[in-house]
Formats: C-alpha cells, structure tokens, sequence
C-alpha cells in the first residue's frame, strides 16, 4: 500500500500511459471485457482476491478533469463495472474506486475503476 502512495505521490500526468498502450493493445493482457468503449482486465498489482480495471477507450486523465459530454460514458464504465463484478462471482458484495490526483491515490493519469472484491473491505478505506 506504502509503495502506490508513493507512486501516487511522483506520478505526472504526461500524455500517453501504460493503460493507452493496452486499450492499443501494444501490451498484451486478458481482457475480462471489451467494446467500443472500454476494456476491464485484472490488475497486475492486485489489492484484493478479485481486483479488475475498467478504462475507457477515451483517454481522459482525471475524473476532476471529465467533461460534460463524458457523463454517458462514465456511466456506462459504471455498468460495466457491475457487470464484471456479477461475472466474477463477487455476489457478497464489492467495492468500486476512482483515485484523482496524488492525494486520491492515483499513480495512472488515465481514468479507471478498480473493481475490488472476495474479502471484507476495510472502512475507512484511506
């Protein structure tokens, strides 16, 4: 945990990221899903027995920074990180995470939902 406030801490938003390498698909992972506008996939550092990440195609940088016009497209992220959840299995419940800026965490200037899940989640959470 010490390690991604740290991460958290030093990270810039700077152009491209390694999540808009894997919406272009020039680093291979297992996508849980995918359509036009959106991928979910496991997370490589997991934080909980079940961890996948949702992210757009659309490569806003900070929810703090989305538009007007990205409202149907959060949404739908929202849906989909249901969706993955219920076909994870994680009937008992799960949480959803946006981090925003390096005091919320955020180590990826690329706007994702961490879908976390299969165990009790601690509260609070920070």
């Amino acid at each position: 945990m010490a390690d991604e406030i740290a991460k958290a801490q030093v990270a810039k938003p700077s152009g491209d990221t390694i999540f808009g390498k894997i919406v272009r698909k020039e680093i291979a992972v297992k996508f849980v899903y995918e359509d036009d506008k959106c991928v979910a996939f496991p997370d490589a550092s997991p934080q909980a027995p079940t961890h996948i990440l949702v992210v757009p195609k659309k490569p806003i940088i900070r929810l703090s920074e989305a538009e007007e016009d990205d409202s149907a497209l959060l949404g739908h992220l929202m849906i989909v990180a249901k969706n993955c959840a219920k076909e994870a299995g994680l009937s008992k419940g799960y949480r959803i995470v946006i981090n925003d800026g390096p005091e919320g965490g955020q180590s990826v200037y690329h706007i994702h939902i961490h879908v976390l899940g299969g165990r009790a989640m601690a509260w609070p959470p920070g």
